[in-house]
């Protein structure tokens, strides 16, 4: 059993070290998508699916999509708290929120769809209250030290080892629910906050609210297709379209960023031929 732990931590581990170090090193187009990918996620879901039947997995997934609104939950408690209260209380405060969220809404009836519904309209209840903060990212170059790096990647690889072994005995509510936990939010709201202050944090948190539409993706694709696929088609099908949203999201992004730039450029172009009528 230990031997069996210590290798689905060390495993997952380094997975989440690699594509982070791998996000920073591949520009910003490749690095976005990657980003977007579910590193904690994966790893929980590619052990579940060796270990356990189909309606194990089918249920342990929709448990995780649960958990992701609890997740969103979590994000609106550090946004609304980190400027007062500093990183670690802020988090702790996040995290006693996220306990109970997860599992009042892993017991609402309707399975995926009802789940979905849900999400989209916390998600939406999210993005009014960061437009009426008027949250803006600070001009910061937020790499990641071997800290974070190695921080994150024990936290998720001691989640993941947990939740597939020990909690996976259980049933499955529990080992969705821990694989859903925002490992990724906690440590880059930490570390951020200490690094650059609450308001590079706040921020960063914020936008990696839509972010999270790509563990959505991961959840629902696995819910619907195990059963019906062998489990590394599954796992294979899920993690496609997973980054297949991501992807998208970060074409959005940089369009909007263009256009914005666009309109800047018109006016500023507008201005000096009224300034040359003069």
């Amino acid at each position: 059993m230990v031997t069996v732990l210590l290798t689905k931590l060390i495993a997952t581990a380094l997975v989440v070290i690699v594509v982070s170090v791998s996000v920073g090193k591949l520009g910003p187009r490749l690095g976005g998508i990657i980003a977007g990918t579910p590193i904690v996620l994966g790893p929980g879901y590619f052990f579940m699916l060796q270990d356990w039947p189909v309606e194990f997995i089918r249920s342990a997934a929709l448990a995780t999509l649960q958990a992701l609104i609890a997740t969103l939950l979590f994000s609106i408690s550090f946004v609304l708290s980190a400027e007062r209260f500093g990183a670690l209380p802020s988090l702790g405060l996040a995290t006693l929120l996220w306990i109970p969220a997860a599992y009042l809404f892993s017991t609402m009836p309707g399975g995926l769809i009802v789940a979905v519904l849900v999400y989209g309209g916390v998600l939406l209840l999210a993005g009014i209250i960061n437009r009426a903060l008027n949250l803006k990212l600070p001009h910061v170059v937020a790499t990641s030290g071997w800290f974070d790096l190695i921080l994150r990647g024990v936290l998720a690889g001691i989640l993941v080892s947990v939740a597939t072994t020990l909690a996976a005995n259980t049933g499955p509510l529990l080992s969705g629910l821990l694989v859903g936990f925002p490992v990724g939010l906690f440590t880059i709201g930490w570390t951020l906050h200490d690094r650059y202050g609450p308001d590079a944090a706040r921020a960063t948190v914020a936008a990696a609210q839509q972010g999270m539409l790509s563990l959505v993706a991961f959840a629902v694709v696995t819910a619907m297709v195990v059963g019906h696929a062998p489990p590394m088609v599954t796992f294979v099908l899920a993690l496609l379209s997973s980054m297949a949203v991501s992807a998208t999201l970060f074409m959005i992004s940089q369009w909007r960023v263009r256009r914005a730039y666009g309109h800047l450029l018109e006016a500023s172009t507008n201005n000096r031929g009224d300034h040359s009528n003069e």
